[in-house]
């Protein structure tokens, strides 16, 4: 089965009151996980690399890497460039095989990011690839790229209508209140969605695919393997699983994840090196971490998602 875009993946989400997991991809050992996962769920998945992602791993060796899981599984995929910061970046991605892009204008002026990304659309569409925008900006940590709470800011439901009639845009990413990276809330804060953002931006555009980016969990399980076995990290607080389920039965069809993967794949290299510390092949430490994206990614469209059973 070759690439799909995600197009249809959303009309289908939109009406099933479901969402597709996007999950970033770095390794070989990352992208088997996603992908036996959702092979063993019956489920759609986009498999995501950013600009961090293919400077570390290289676009072809990614590419590869999705052709492969393509053939062994025969799911529906989509190959999507996350957070693509310019035109530039963009094209190279369509040019070089991915079918859905995202063009992330949000730290531009309103107009500046509507120029923008209608470039990208316009491109992109010529070559039947999907195109992602966003509008507001999220907190955090994305590739090394800090964003403070003092300079994120809530998507404006009275902008979208305009974004979305003048770009183009397939789908259109918001900013309720997710965040980047692992550490986004502080100890004792309670997280918060702001579904009444949501609800307003549902309504002005009706059938409308909506993306959440920055919606790991930060499941405590992973943190704990860590920390028992050599880490020091810090209290982490995600998003509550049952916001984002509800998010999906409302308009949002994509929830990316990405911090909760790398904090499985993390959880299962310390400790198997703790219990086995004369270990050093990689694929005795690589093949437990495995086991531990895997068994997140199941979880994810089961319990988050509801995506089982949907391919």
């Amino acid at each position: 089965m070759p690439l799909v875009s995600t197009k249809e993946m959303f009309e289908k989400a939109y009406k099933g009151g479901y969402a597709i997991g996007a999950f970033n991809v770095n390794n070989m050992e990352i992208v088997q996980a996603i992908t036996e996962a959702a092979k063993e769920e019956n489920a759609p998945i986009i498999l995501q690399v950013s600009a961090g992602a293919r400077k570390y791993a290289k676009h072809i060796y990614l590419v590869k890497l999705v052709e492969a899981a393509l053939e062994d599984t025969n799911l529906p995929i989509a190959l999507h460039l996350d957070h693509g910061a310019d035109f530039e970046t963009c094209k190279s991605c369509i040019d070089g095989g991915f079918s859905s892009v995202m063009i992330d204008g949000s730290h531009h002026s309103f107009k500046d990011n509507i120029e923008l990304t209608k470039r990208v659309v316009e491109y992109a569409h010529k070559h039947n690839v999907t195109v992602e925008g966003e509008l507001g900006q999220l907190a955090g940590i994305e590739d090394d790229v800090n964003v403070s709470a003092e300079n994120a800011s809530y998507t404006q439901p009275e902008q979208v209508e305009e974004f979305v009639k003048s770009t183009g845009v397939d789908s259109l990413a918001i900013a309720i209140g997710t965040s980047h990276g692992a550490f986004k809330f502080k100890p004792g804060q309670k997280p918060k969605l702001r579904f009444d953002i949501l609800e307003e931006v549902e309504k002005r555009l009706p059938n409308f695919p909506i993306v959440l980016h920055g919606a790991s969990s930060v499941i405590p399980k992973y943190v704990d393997i860590i920390n028992q076995n050599g880490g020091k990290m810090a209290d982490a607080i995600g998003i509550p699983e049952d916001m984002l389920r509800q998010a999906a039965k409302m308009a949002v069809c994509k929830i990316n994840i990405d911090s909760d993967l790398r904090l499985a794949l993390t959880a299962g290299i310390r400790e198997h090196l703790f219990a086995h510390p004369d270990h050093f092949d990689p694929r005795q430490y690589l093949s437990p971490a495995r086991a531990y994206v895997k068994e997140l990614v199941k979880a994810k469209i089961v319990n988050v998602l509801g995506s089982n059973g949907k391919a």
